[in-house]
């Protein structure tokens, strides 16, 4: 149905207001026939954008989303440095990575909590906590878990330009994913910190009890049982047990910070 009126024109009970300097009647309109086939309500409409919002992106013939070319980054007048020299920090990811239950998130915790007595603005990522929200909509499997890390490790360098810095505790289990995200940062900016703790100390812990379920055959591509952990190759921390005794939370989080310390993160 066509209506016109008041200078507007009303398609599909979708209103796209025009001007014009002279009187529109029904007569000055010539409507032309159009086929049921062209009615669809599936109608493209080319919108001009300043933020690229889906301009010249098509379709393969997939039917999955080729990523848009016309898009340019938008330089700001405040830059990553102002930001750091008003929190009086430097910003980067600290990269918390290892098997489930080898103490991750007590670390990130025990981290976060150390740095926030000494007047630093941290933010944790935590693995459980994204998949609650940001990527509530992936699986485990393989794919959707490259893609869970991905985009731990863009929202990880978004935090660390702000100048805040970033704790991402995620097991990350392939060293492919994990060198994506260190790609994103300027170098050094990406500390990696390996929770070397034994399969056999993990699985005592359980703290979720995922172990004794993959150990049943109730869940699948667990990683640690049917599914690998590729160890870092050159991180630049590892935390490791003291004999048979694992270290407390404030001893691992403060071997952290003393590299922070070092290597000048601590202030601007």
């Amino acid at each position: 149905m066509i209506a016109v009126g008041n200078h507007s024109l009303i398609i599909n009970s979708k209103k796209l207001v025009f001007s014009s300097c002279r009187k529109v009647t029904s007569s000055s309109i010539k409507v032309v026939p159009i086929r049921a086939k062209e009615m669809s309500l599936k109608t493209s409409i080319d919108v001009s954008s300043n933020e690229g919002g889906g301009i010249n992106s098509t379709d393969d013939s997939c039917g999955s989303k080729r990523r848009s070319t016309n898009i340019v980054w938008h330089k700001c007048s405040v830059e990553k440095s102002d930001r750091q020299e008003l929190l009086k920090q430097k910003g980067c990811v600290i990269w918390i990575t290892g098997l489930s239950g080898s103490g991750k998130s007590t670390l990130a915790c025990a981290l976060t909590r150390a740095l926030h007595s000494r007047g630093k603005l941290t933010y944790v990522l935590d693995g459980d906590n994204v998949r609650h929200g940001l990527n509530s909509d992936l699986t485990f499997k393989a794919e959707d878990r490259a893609e869970n890390i991905r985009r731990i490790g863009e929202v990880a360098k978004l935090f660390a330009d702000s100048g805040i810095i970033c704790i991402a505790s995620v097991i990350s289990p392939y060293r492919k994913d994990r060198d994506a995200c260190r790609s994103k940062l300027p170098e050094g900016d990406f500390i990696e910190v390996y929770m070397d703790m034994p399969l056999r100390v993990c699985e005592a812990r359980d703290p979720k009890g995922l172990y004794k379920l993959a150990r049943a055959g109730k869940i699948t591509g667990f990683t640690g049982v049917d599914d690998p952990y590729e160890a870092p190759l050159n991180c630049e921390i590892v935390i490791q047990q003291e004999g048979e005794v694992c270290p407390p939370p404030e001893v691992m989080a403060e071997k952290v910070i003393c590299y922070l310390d070092a290597k000048g993160y601590l202030q601007a």
